[in-house]
This record gives C-alpha cells, structure tokens and sequence, in this order.
C-alpha cells in the first residue's frame, strides 16, 4: 500500500492533463509551414521565436518546459531541438508527428519522475511509446487535412437505392461510395439471406442468425451514406423525385412523408407473392418472402399443434388442425414441405406424441412436375422421397379458393373439390408491388408483369434510372431485328456480300451485343458462326465463299430462340448489382474510352459490356439430410454429399463472419440438441 501510495503522489496528474489538453489544442491550431532551413540549435526561447507567427505559440508556451534532469545527459531543450532538426526536414504532415513525440516524451517524464531508479530500459520505453503515439497523431492529422480538402470538391452526382435486398445490397456492397452522394430507402433496415427462409420456419436456424443490419453494411463504404427506413410509394420520373413514407411507427400528427430528389434511381425492391386473383389466398395463406413470414409460419405451426393437442377435440378436428398445405411445387415449396417433414418427425414427435400419427403434410402444383426448372432426374427423384417420406404430392391440381377452413381445389381427372387444412403456404411465384405498377404506368409499360430493361439494366424509356432484381426483367433485343445494320457494319468494302474476314472482324462484337448467339451454338454443338453459316449454305465455305444478305438473314432466323427470361432468384439478383455497381465505379473512365461492343443502331461504341448472367448452380434441400445439387456442365449430385456442399455453399455466401458464425452455430445446436420448438 505504501509503494502505491508514493506511486500516486510523484506523479503531479494535474501537470500531465494539462500537457495532454495543450497537446491536443496545439494540433489543432492551424499552423503554417516551417522552413527546413531553420536548422540552428535552439533553447527553449529560440523554440518560441521558431514558432512564432505558426499559430502555435500559445500551445507550444504551456508544452516546453526546462527539463535538466530528463535523463542522463539529455535535457528538454535538447530534446526540443533533437525533435526541431528532424521535423524540419519533413514535409508538412510530419512536422505534426515530431511535436507530438515531444509531447508525448513530456507526459511520459512525467510519469517517470514518480520512479527513483530511471534506467536506460525505462528511457527506450518512454521514447517508443512517445514515438508511437505521435505517429498515431500524424496520421489523423494527415487524414483530417484530406477529409476536409475532399469536402469542398465537385458535386457528388446522387445514386438513391430503393431496397435492401439481394440486388439492393451487391450494389450498396460492390459501389465505390466515395464518388458519389448515395443514399439508401428500405422498409426494413436489414439484409436478409431468403434461401434459408425455409430453415427460419421450423427452427433449423434462427431468425436472428441470417439478418445483417444495413448500417453494418453502410459503415465499412467510404464517404457518408444515408439510409432512411421508410417505404418509397411513388416515383416521379419527370421531376426525378421519389415519394416516401415512414411506416414503421404510427402517425401521431406529424408528417411522415418526405421527398427524395435522385440524380441516379435504381429500383431493387423485389416483388411480392403472386396469389393470382385467386379469392382467400391474400387473407387465408401464408407467404414466404420476409423473415417476418417465416417467423409467422414458425408460430402457427406450433399453434397448431397444441390445438390439436387439447382435450376437448374429437379426431376429426385434431386431423384438420394437422393438415399443413404447401401450394406450389418450386424450390421454396419444396425446401418448406421438406424442412416441415423433418420437424415433426425428428422433434415434435417425442413432443406430441398423442398426435403425431395424425399429421398430414401435402403439397399442390399445377403442373405434371414438382422442381421443373431442375434436371428430370432431380424432379424425379423428390417425388419419390416425398413418396417414401409420407408427404402427400398432388401433381396438375389447381387451388380456385382458399377459406378459413378450407382449400378448394380442382383437376382434370376429380374436378373440383375441398378440404380442411390447419395451416396453408402458398408459394407459386411473384407479382408486381403497387409502386412497380404505378410507374409503369407513367413510362408506358402498363401492360407488363414487371419492368422492362434493357442489357444494361436500364429502364427502358426513362433517363437515369435503372431496375435489378425480381422488380425487373431485361428485354433482349433480337438479332433478326438488326440483320440489315450488322450485315452493313460488317461490310466494310460495300460489296453487298460477306466474306469470311469480314464475319471475323465482327464476331467478338456480335457475340457480345447478342449473347443468345453463343447460347445458340452451344446448343447446335457448334464452335463459330462460321459453321451455322456454312451449315445454312449447304457448301464448304472456304474463304473465298460469300455470303449475300438473304443467307445471312437465313442462318441466322433461329438464334433469338435462344432469349429466355432470367429467374427470379437470389443468384440473378446478386450478379445483377455487382454488375451495375462495376458500371458507376467506372462511369466517368468509359466515357472517353467505351469498352462496350459496337453499335449496329448508331455509330461508335457502348459505353459498357451488357450484362450477362453466369448460372453457378442451383439447391433444393430434400429433407432427411439429403439434397440434389446442379451444376454447370450438366454436372447433378443427389444425397447427403449434396446436402453438406450445400451447407458449405449457403455458409460462405454469408454476407458478413457475424451471420456465417451464426449460422453455423445454429446448424450446430440442431445437430446436437435438435430444433427449438418454443415461439415467442
């Protein structure tokens, strides 16, 4: 206690805060630059009349002070004049950091007087350390002097995100922020991972586990980025201004609306489910597209069964209770009818026991297949673990009704007929949100499904504005309706015929502007257009041959067969805002040097490659630690070594280590303790 005590009283604490509050005032100031000629050896008083007229006399009068016995053989105002020769050579920035380990130096003899014994191990200690901050000092002076050069640059052009979904998100991810005023729109202020949505609503994996806040996002960019929660309800082209409203707390008499003017628009803001007028569904069904719908499913699947559970209920209304609908046969149905079976069987059957033998999972499609974007062998292969699994598949029926109690449903071989069911999931695809059709309207797209770009994501008949994910689909332009202008680029000498070199010199342009070209090859087993050609003349086409305008329009009639539209999915999505956020980041660069292909409507060149999308593979999870993987090349895996690629895929394509660490740890706690069946 006594040595404590001594410690606390040699150190003079006063003296010490107010060096490190001068210190911090004296880096403030602003200070003019010190010729590196002034190299001559200063006292203390030399030291302020080198200072004079820097604007940090009044800082540097409170800072020196003599110290004879700083050291064996080194005063202070040897150390002030050690710290002047280096600073002097140095530019402007560095200055800073020389004042500062005299600072620092000051604060440490300080703390060192409060010792007796000072070794030279103590000094090396003070000297470092005294080094090391005032390098720290520096550099925030360094990045100060830059943040402020910067804040009175040119006017930021101003990119308004709407969303905050997959293609919302890769572009806020992949954008360099710092060239441009961005700011983000969404309802909710969180990206989701929706693949594993399914998953969220038997408790495979938390809620919690698959969401990253926005903002977590937003801080990692470069530069200021608004985010405002709040829910765009009408775009206005015209004005390029967007109308929004804050709707997650109720109105309390203020206004709630606000308007965001936009230099540059781009509409992620996904699609809702598509119910397809069909009456009830809106009202009676569950749909899966938000984390707040799979927690609403979570819940009244266990709803329904301690409903069937109470005493008072004959079997019949234990059945209907227990009859869980999935209406739709893709991927999300599917995975959801999957994860459903392997709930009840390998959890809540040690749960409820009583009921167990009475639940009933069932799943409707319209058409003769579930899966059908999958391989026949995957599609195949589900129905017949559905089969083995008890899962009820109902192929080529179609729902006509949904009520409170019942689903009403119809084929060609039973015609139309109802059931009760405890719980339904409708899952058949997409539909346009309000905002979508209101703006559609206003460009003249008004009898589309969703909007219309072109291979650059641009909305078509708008300036400025651009379209990613479910909200949008991009509108290929056919190559039968430019033959006349790529047949007259290609011709260079006006010959009226092509020949071999001359369909050489455009091929890498003409393969890029239309992609379905080479998709059409691939599927002819073709290496060039040279052989669809030679294949349409019927000859061997050597290099002399020609070939006029009419043979070109012939080879060519069954390319656009090629154009399909992309899916809705996360992948789709995903590419499509990482492409987008490439093209701002090098807008002003491709402006002087386009590196797009060559425009057959016009002269000169695109100012950007368009987009084309790389399929990577897809998923369905199939219950009972199995799934069916396909991949590029015709390359299909089915079983439990697809189900752990899965995991390792759905893992690494986390958006940050907080959600990949997550989601491990829960896939992990499934393993071990099972799934939690508690609903809060």
């Amino acid at each position: 206690m006594q040595t404590k005590s001594k410690f606390l009283t040699g150190v003079n604490w006063l003296q010490i805060a107010r060096d490190i509050s001068m210190s911090a005032v004296a880096l403030v100031l602003p200070a003019n630059p010190i010729s590196h000629e002034r190299t001559e050896d200063y006292d203390s008083t030399g030291f302020l009349t080198a200072f004079k007229g820097s604007g940090r006399i009044e800082g540097v009068k409170n800072i020196i002070r003599d110290r004879e016995d700083f050291g064996a053989g080194i005063s202070g105002t040897s150390y002030v004049t050690l710290s002047l020769h280096f600073s002097f050579s140095l530019p402007q920035p560095q200055i800073s950091l020389a004042v500062a380990v005299m600072r620092f130096a000051s604060f440490f003899d300080g703390v060192s007087r409060a010792f007796r014994d000072r070794t030279a191990f103590f000094k090396l200690v003070v000297i470092m350390a005294g080094a090391s901050g005032g390098g720290l000092v520096a550099y925030a002076d360094a990045r100060s002097d830059l943040d402020l050069a910067s804040s009175h640059g040119p006017t930021k052009k101003k990119v308004v995100i709407l969303g905050t979904g997959w293609a919302g998100t890769s572009f806020l991810r992949n954008l360099d922020s710092s060239l441009y005023d961005v700011q983000v729109i969404s309802p909710r202020n969180y990206f989701a991972f929706t693949p594993l949505l399914p998953s969220v609503t038997c408790g495979s994996v938390e809620a919690r586990s698959i969401v990253e806040p926005i903002r977590n996002i937003m801080r990692k960019k470069k530069g200021e980025i608004k985010f405002w929660e709040a829910e765009c309800f009408k775009i206005d082209p015209a004005n390029k201004k967007v109308h929004c409203r804050y709707t997650t707390a109720p109105n309390s008499g203020w206004t709630d609306e606000f308007l965001v003017n936009y230099d540059y628009l781009v509409i992620a803001i996904g699609a809702k489910a598509n119910t397809f007028n069909i009456p009830g569904v809106e009202e009676n069904c569950h749909f899966l597209k938000e984390v707040d719908d799979a927690q609403k499913i979570r819940r009244s699947v266990m709803d329904c069964f301690e409903r069937a559970s109470l005493p008072n209920l004959d079997e019949d209304e234990r059945k209907k209770n227990l009859h869980f609908v999935i209406v739709g046969g893709g991927p999300t149905g599917v995975e959801f009818a999957a994860e459903l079976h392997d709930f009840v069987s390998e959890d809540l059957s040690k749960l409820y026991p009583s009921v167990y033998g009475l639940v009933k999972i069932e799943v409707i499609e319209a058409g003769e297949h579930i899966l059908t974007m999958f391989d026949k062998r995957i599609s195949r292969f589900a129905e017949e673990k559905f089969q083995r699994d008890g899962i009820d598949l109902k192929t080529g029926f179609r729902v006509v009704k949904v009520s409170e109690k019942d689903i009403t449903m119809t084929s060609k071989s039973t015609g139309e007929f109802s059931e009760p069911y405890g719980m339904a999931v409708w899952s058949t695809g997409i539909g346009t949100r309000p905002v979508i059709v209101d703006f559609m309207k206003q460009i003249g797209q008004g009898n589309r499904r969703v909007l219309a770009t072109d291979e650059w994501l641009r909305v078509c008949g708008c300036d400025g504005i651009y379209a990613v994910g479910d909200c949008a689909s991009i509108s290929q332009r056919k190559v039968v309706e430019d033959i006349a202008e790529i047949f007259r680029i290609a011709d260079k000498d006006n010959s009226g015929t092509l020949t071999v070199k001359e369909i050489q010199d455009v091929l890498e342009d003409f393969c890029m502007r239309y992609p379905q070209l080479e998709l059409y090859l691939k599927s002819k087993r073709m290496s060039s257009i040279l052989e669809l050609l030679k294949d349409s003349k019927g000859d061997a086409m050597k290099e002399a041959i020609e070939v006029d305008i009419e043979e070109f329009r012939k080879a060519l009639t069954d390319v656009d067969s090629q154009v399909k539209t992309l899916p809705a999915t996360a992948q789709v999505a995903a590419q499509q805002g990482n492409y987008l956020a490439r093209c701002f980041n090098k807008m002003k660069d491709t402006e002087e040097h386009p590196e797009g292909p060559l425009r057959f409507r016009g002269s000169g060149r695109h100012q950007f490659r368009p987009f084309r999308y790389k399929h990577l593979g897809q998923f369905a999870p199939l219950g009972g630690e199995q799934a069916a993987a396909q991949l590029p090349g015709d390359w299909i895996s089915i079983g439990h070594s697809s189900q752990w690629l899965w995991y390792s895929v759905y893992a690494s394509k986390q958006v940050s280590w907080r959600t990949r660490l997550l989601v491990i740890s829960d896939w992990t706690r499934r393993f071990i303790f099972g799934r939690d069946s508690s609903c809060m």
